[in-house]
């Protein structure tokens, strides 16, 4: 990923975690679209996530 693709992403993380913010204060923690919402916030996480992970780790044995 390039720079404004990273930008965008980390945009993106935001826009989802403030949107979990809102629908958590109006639904409370159990609601289905609270729910939903916390697991596309998680992907997007896992995606920046991976953008940093090395591509060879090292094996203990």
């Amino acid at each position: 990923m390039n720079k404004d693709e990273t930008l965008a992403l980390i945009q993106q993380m935001e826009h989802a975690r403030q949107h979990l913010h809102d629908l958590y204060a109006e639904y409370g923690f159990g609601h289905a679209c609270v729910l939903e919402q916390s697991i596309l916030l998680d992907e997007l996480i896992n995606q920046y996530n991976r953008m940093f992970q090395t591509k060879k780790q090292p094996h203990y044995v």
